[in-house]
């Protein structure tokens, strides 16, 4: 069984980045624009990490993690921030930790970070032979 990964940021450019890094590694990746579109998405599936960014229009990401913790307190979510006009990437990010999140990572991100964190977060839930879907050379590129 292949872990299945929603990913809920704003920027398409993000979302596909993750999604491919994520997919070439052998997970299923759900994508969400928004937080609104996202938590619906969490509602339908079994999901077992959430990757959010905390600075969208609408349903931001602090509201994601809250409502999700809300909905299910064992939810496993990565909180990715590249920081905004008002807030820097870390205090996001502390804020991010202190709502709950799982784990957070600061945007850029290289593929050997974002997939170290998953395999990372995913552990503890899934025997060490399916966390990592299919053998991943992560020294191959950034």
């Amino acid at each position: 069984m292949n872990p299945t990964i929603l990913v809920i940021d704003d920027d398409p450019g993000v979302r596909y980045l993750v999604k491919s890094i994520l997919e070439d590694a052998g997970y299923t990746v759900l994508l969400a624009h928004g937080g609104e579109e996202g938590l619906k998405m969490f509602d339908q599936r079994r999901i077992a990490l959430v990757i959010t960014d905390i600075l969208m229009p609408g349903t931001d990401g602090l509201a994601v993690i809250r409502e999700l913790l809300s909905r299910d307190p064992e939810t496993r979510v990565i909180a990715l921030s590249g920081g905004g006009m008002i807030l820097t990437s870390e205090t996001s990010l502390q804020i991010a930790r202190k709502m709950g999140a799982f784990r957070t990572m600061a945007k850029p991100f290289t593929r050997k970070e974002l997939l170290e964190l998953v395999t990372e977060v995913l552990q503890p839930l899934f025997p060490a032979d399916e966390t990592t879907p299919v053998s991943v050379d992560l020294s191959s590129s950034p």
